[in-house]
This record gives C-alpha cells, sequence and structure tokens, in this order.
C-alpha cells in the first residue's frame, strides 16, 4: 500500500474496506465474511491490484477470517493493537497480529480516544509498534467538530504529526483514515465538497513536510454512491453500510470504474 516512485507513473491504489467494530457475534461474522468474499471473488478485475479490498473483524473472528480470505484479494486487518510483547494483560501484540496474516491495523479511532482514553502518547506508541511489526498503521484521524477545511486540515495534520513522532519517513508507510468525528454514526456523511477541501489542505501539509504520497480514506458514515464524489481520496472505509456486503460490492464497483478511468487517463497522458 505504500506509494513509491514508481506511483508517478502508474495509477494510484483506490482502498475499499470495512470495520465491523462489535455488531456483529461469531457465527454471524463469519457468515457475513463469506458472503464478503463472494463479492470480491466475483469481481476477477480486483486481481490487479488497482483496487485494494479490505476487512476488519473483530479479535475473536481473526484466525478463522484469515482463513476464509486466503486466496482471494481481501487483505486482514485488526480493530486494535498493543505497543509491545510482554506483561499487558488483555492486550494483543502487533507481532501476535502479524502471525495471523493481519496486513493493517486501525489506531487512533474516535472511539478509542473518546471512551478509552487513549492518547496522542498511546497513539505513537502503537503506530511505531505496528510499523516495527511490518503491519501497516491505518491511522484514524478527524476534527471532533465541523469547521473550515483549512482548520480541519490544520487539525488532522498536527494529529499525523504526533502519530510518528515528527518521523516523516514512518508517516510514508501510513494508511490515513479521515473520519470526521462528527460524521461518524451520523445519518449522512459529510458532503463531498468539505471532504476533498480537507483532504486536499492535508495533502499539501505532508507534501511540505516531505512525506511521500499515501492513501488517505475516507470514513463517516461513507456508502455506496460517495466515492465517484470525491476528489484526492484514495477510497473509503466502510461501517454499518457494508454489514451487507451488496453495498460493499457496489462500492468496489464504484471504485473498479473510477481505477479504469484513471488508468485510461494515464494511458493517454504517456501517448
Amino acid at each position: 500500500m505504500q506509494q513509491t516512485p514508481s506511483s508517478l507513473t502508474t495509477p494510484p491504489r483506490i482502498m475499499v474496506g470495512v470495520s465491523t467494530k462489535m455488531y456483529l457475534g461469531y457465527r454471524d461474522s463469519l457468515d457475513w465474511l463469506e458472503r464478503l468474499r463472494h463479492e470480491v471473488d466475483t469481481r476477477p478485475a480486483l486481481a490487479a491490484g488497482r483496487v485494494v479490498p479490505f476487512v476488519i473483524p473483530s479479535f475473536p473472528v481473526l484466525p478463522a477470517a484469515a482463513r476464509l480470505v486466503t486466496g482471494s484479494p481481501l487483505l486482514l486487518g485488526a480493530q486494535n493493537c498493543g505497543w509491545a510483547d510482554g506483561a499487558w494483560t488483555g492486550e494483543v501484540a502487533p507481532s501476535m497480529l502479524a502471525e495471523l496474516g493481519v496486513r493493517l491495523v486501525e489506531i487512533g479511532h474516535a472511539e478509542r480516544r473518546r471512551h478509552f482514553g487513549e492518547d496522542d502518547a498511546m497513539v505513537a506508541l502503537k503506530t511505531r509498534a505496528a510499523d516495527d511489526a511490518g503491519i501497516t498503521p491505518l491511522l484514524c484521524v478527524g476534527e471532533t467538530e465541523r469547521g473550515e477545511p483549512d482548520a480541519a486540515a490544520d487539525y488532522v495534520y498536527r494529529q499525523i504529526e504526533s502519530a510518528v513522532d515528527a518521523d516523516w519517513s514512518l508517516a510514508g508507510r501510513l494508511a490515513v483514515a479521515y473520519e470526521p468525528v462528527w460524521a461518524i454514526g451520523a445519518a449522512e456523511p459529510a458532503d463531498a465538497v468539505y471532504v476533498s477541501d480537507v483532504v486536499r489542505g492535508l495533502r499539501g501539509r505532508l507534501a511540505s513536510a516531505g512525506t511521500p504520497e499515501l492513501p488517505i480514506i475516507y470514513g463517516g458514515s461513507a456508502k455506496p454512491g460517495l466515492l465517484p464524489t470525491l476528489e484526492g481520496v484514495s477510497g473509503l472505509f466502510l461501517g454499518r453500510f457494508a454489514h451487507d456486503p451488496a453495498n460493499f460490492g457496489r462500492v468496489l464497483d464504484e471504485a473498479l470504474l473510477l481505477a479504469a478511468r484513471s488508468a485510461g487517463s494515464l494511458g493517454q497522458a504517456k501517448e
């Protein structure tokens, strides 16, 4: 998922993922995962790798989920991690997640910050630990109240800066989930112009810091129909709308169409 210099001559990847949080029980999670895999398997164009689907079930489901996604383009993620091995009762070390085949891990979600007291220092420890274990940190950022896009871009930039402890080489190995806290669980997502303006401002600030281009996906009541309206956004992070796997499939179709158009535009530019 990390962008390299070759990304200057190849279309950027679009990420489409979903977290189940704690909405589904164990058996329901496995049934849902089987249906989600069907949505992926019936779209052979995903094998090209221009659209990267990922799924993040709850912790107890991970071993079975790893078996269910084997042989498919679906990347497996985890909803959280600890920051070290050892005497940390109740935590899950990134090294163990890596053994299970986890490829990315959510860090700093608004619910973790609000309800479990995860501060910037803890988020930074987890970000570093995930990276050290070879897992892509999916860093969740977002302002608490709606204001001006420029102020929101400043806010989320500072969240990223804190999470990597100003190590911008580490920032280049992140995937960022921009999730305005005020849009999480809302009836509708943040409007497309606002999201596009925030992400554009954030990319400008990251470029000024020397950070390579990195995936910035939108989450916060994301659903089918939103992705084609966004500019400069690398994909969607879905929640409750993807509890119906058909909706996940619809967003994959939107992403595949955008990826095909991007590849076509790049091909024309080379001619």
